[in-house]
């Protein structure tokens, strides 16, 4: 009786490794780095340079690589047209881009998305990443803690629902209505806190750029990616903070929106480019010159009644750390 109760768990388990393995397999790898090939060909056009470079595809549980081409050490092993090796613990594991093995990668953990977009929309966004340095962009994360406090969650909560519309849009007309929404949502905000417009910069320069380039490359149906960019913005809200993930959430529906009336508007801007002086002059928006009057009254389109109720709720919840943070 045990004997027979243990074969199916034997058989189980060592099936359990089979998937695993076949998951990670080198016909599995050499997939994802030829589709993501294809489409950085197909998008050269967006920084007139190959996003297609040295890659690390990380398994985090074991630390194994697989990359597309080896280091300049020679450290990794061939196997069919991949190579595999483990990476250095004194190497950080996430996605980015790293210096290691005498080239720039783009890093990217394992498991990626069963969505083939979705898998290219990662690579391309860390392979901007890899090249970032030589298109003249700096790396730069900066603090956002404003986006921690009520007001900051608000308008950009605001912004997002506006932009959310300017996509579901029907009419250039409305589209306009909407994007002169968020902007004025965002352009309260950096009324309220003096650093935020640069702060925010900084990020969206790096991140919002990065993934904007992402969406792009990832060769979406219009629809899919109206999809993509709607339910990204739904789970960002769930988010507990706002602080560093916003940016691949407002400069990608800012950038596709643009990109369908001026299609390389992307090479005009520069690590110096105040994105949102830059998205007012292209839209042709015309801002209200008293912002808070404007954003009052914007604010009910836009789920305003609630957003205020669930962010009065989360200041009273947490209070004590804020006064303790900010203060």
């Amino acid at each position: 009786m045990k004997l027979k109760t243990l074969l199916p768990l034997i058989t189980l388990t060592a099936q359990s490794v089979f998937s695993q393995n076949l998951e990670y397999s080198p016909s599995t790898m050499s997939t994802y780095f030829k589709e993501f090939d294809l489409a950085a060909k197909e998008n050269i056009y967006l920084w007139n340079t190959n996003l297609y470079g040295p890659i690390l595809l990380i398994d985090p549980q074991t630390r194994t690589i697989y990359a597309n081409e080896d280091n300049i050490e020679h450290t990794l092993a061939q196997q069919e047209d991949i190579y595999i090796g483990v990476l250095p613990k004194s190497v950080n594991i996430a996605n980015t881009a790293v210096d290691w093995g005498g080239k720039r990668w783009a890093m990217v953990m394992l498991p990626l998305s069963e969505n083939r977009n979705n898998r290219i929309n990662l690579l391309a966004h860390e392979s901007f990443h890899r090249v970032q340095p030589t298109l003249g962009f700096k790396l730069n994360n900066t603090d956002n803690n404003h986006l921690g406090l009520k007001e900051g969650r608000v308008t950009l909560r605001l912004e997002l629902e506006a932009l959310k519309q300017a996509l579901l849009a029907k009419n250039i007309k409305d589209v306009n209505k909407h994007l002169t929404a968020a902007l004025t949502f965002r352009s309260y905000r950096y009324s309220l806190y003096p650093n935020a417009a640069n702060s925010e910069n900084g990020l969206e320069l790096n991140e919002g750029i990065a993934e904007f380039t992402g969406f792009m490359v990832s060769n979406r149906s219009e629809k899919e990616g109206i999809d993509y960019i709607l339910k990204g913005i739904d789970d960002f809200f769930k988010n507990p903070t706002y602080i560093r993930s916003f940016a691949y959430h407002t400069t990608p529906v800012y950038g596709y929106l643009l990109s369908k009336r001026r299609k390389e508007w992307n090479k005009e801007i520069t690590d110096q480019t105040l994105l949102s002086d830059y998205f007012i002059k292209a839209f042709a928006v015309a801002l209200s010159t008293d912002l808070g009057k404007a954003a009052t009254s914007l604010k009910n389109s836009y789920n305003g009644k609630l957003i205020e109720s669930e962010e009065e709720i989360r200041e009273a919840q947490i209070k004590p750390r804020l006064r303790i943070r900010y203060i």
